[in-house]
């Protein structure tokens, strides 16, 4: 096998982060934290694989930035400076091995759980749905503001302890998303209504962390481009959404899709390893690429060399992002860039997504 020659590999700027290449480690939840959030050494580990096996940049599993916003009891915190011991530890390791880290901020909402948080789950609306486990709570005014607030200060920890960007977690059923979303959110006051009411939470917080951090600090969002769900979010509130996100100067924009309700359309698909499932997000980042100047990410089910060269060939996105062939194979883009392998052997089973609430996250694939 031949060492491919692709624009995959070339070294690359974005935002003033220099990338080796354009593979992206996509924000996976490791569940290998202790119950203060704090990072662990087998995270901090798995993570030194990871920036040695070749990722232009890595993107962490999702960090709460407050204890109402935690989602399992494991994650990893931003909320506290408590918590920028671990954070610090946990860029070094990246630094270490050459690699780039940016820690992706976000708010469970009304898809935590009350034994998790610590109390009934905050949502833009207090409504019953398919991809809530209990009733939430309608949030305040109040508790909206101090939200804003909340993320702006765990994205100022995450510099403060040497990451070299942030991502707000905007996608798969989450706070931001569920602001986004019509189903999720039947507020009458300034955050609900129209498209403007419901953007306007993500563009506060948004506005909110470039005013702490500096907007020469890159921000990156993850955006559902759909929910994937009747009365959800669709591709044309999306594509505003990512202009609006675009006018506001972030670096980057990740598509993905999907929500725990979404049936086989959920964020992370099974049996998509060959055929015209792999990439299955593309009919939605490529809409957003052609009417966006900043970057954009495509992100679920791509698998093989042959498919990420093809959609940076055609411009249907900026840079590739993987999750799960990554945990099956840290060193994958290393593998690929030799020629060594051109394809990823994971198997979309999602067997190693039940490792991670047992703290023995890993592959289970022989």
């Amino acid at each position: 096998m031949t060492k491919p020659e692709t624009t995959l590999f070339t070294p690359h700027s974005l935002q003033g982060l220099k990338l080796r290449n354009r593979i992206i480690r996509s924000a996976t939840l490791e569940g290998l934290c202790g119950p203060d959030g704090q990072a662990t050494e087998p995270l901090i580990d798995l993570y030194r694989q990871l920036a040695a096996g070749g990722c232009g940049l890595l993107i962490s599993g999702i960090s709460y930035i407050a204890e109402e916003g935690k989602l399992i009891p494991t994650g990893l915190g931003a909320a506290t400076d408590e918590q920028l011991a671990g954070l610090a530890q946990l860029a070094a390791a990246v630094h270490q091995e050459g690699g780039i880290l940016c820690l992706q901020l976000g708010h469970s909402g009304g898809q935590g759980h009350s034994r998790v948080c610590g109390r009934q789950p905050l949502a833009p609306s207090a409504i019953a749905l398919a991809q809530y486990t209990e009733l939430p709570q309608e949030m305040t005014l109040s508790e909206i503001e101090e939200t804003v607030a909340a993320f702006a200060a765990a994205a100022e920890r995450a510099r403060q302890a040497g990451c070299d960007a942030v991502q707000l977690h905007a996608a798969h059923g989450y706070l931001i998303n569920q602001f986004l979303s019509p189903l999720t959110n039947r507020r009458q006051d300034a955050y609900g209504g129209d498209l403007t009411g419901r953007s306007r939470f993500l563009l506060e917080i948004v506005s909110a962390v470039q005013q702490v951090v500096g907007k020469d600090f890159p921000l990156l969002v993850k955006l559902n481009g759909s929910d994937n769900l009747e009365g959800g979010l669709e591709i044309d509130e999306s594509l505003t959404v990512a202009k609006m996100l675009d006018a506001a100067g972030i670096a980057a924009i990740e598509i993905s899709s999907g929500t725990p309700a979404s049936g086989s359309q959920t964020p992370i698909r099974l049996g998509h390893e060959s055929g015209a499932e792999m990439a299955y997000n593309v009919v939605l980042s490529r809409v957003i690429k052609q009417q966006v100047n900043c970057p954009v990410i495509a992100v679920g089910g791509i698998r093989s060399l042959h498919v990420a060269t093809g959609l940076l060939r055609t411009g249907q996105a900026d840079y590739l992002s993987m999750c799960r062939p990554l945990i099956r194979e840290p060193d994958l883009p290393n593998k690929l860039q030799s020629g060594s392998s051109d394809k990823s052997t994971c198997i979309s089973c999602n067997g190693c997504l039940k490792t991670m609430l047992k703290g023995n996250f890993r592959c289970v694939v022989p």
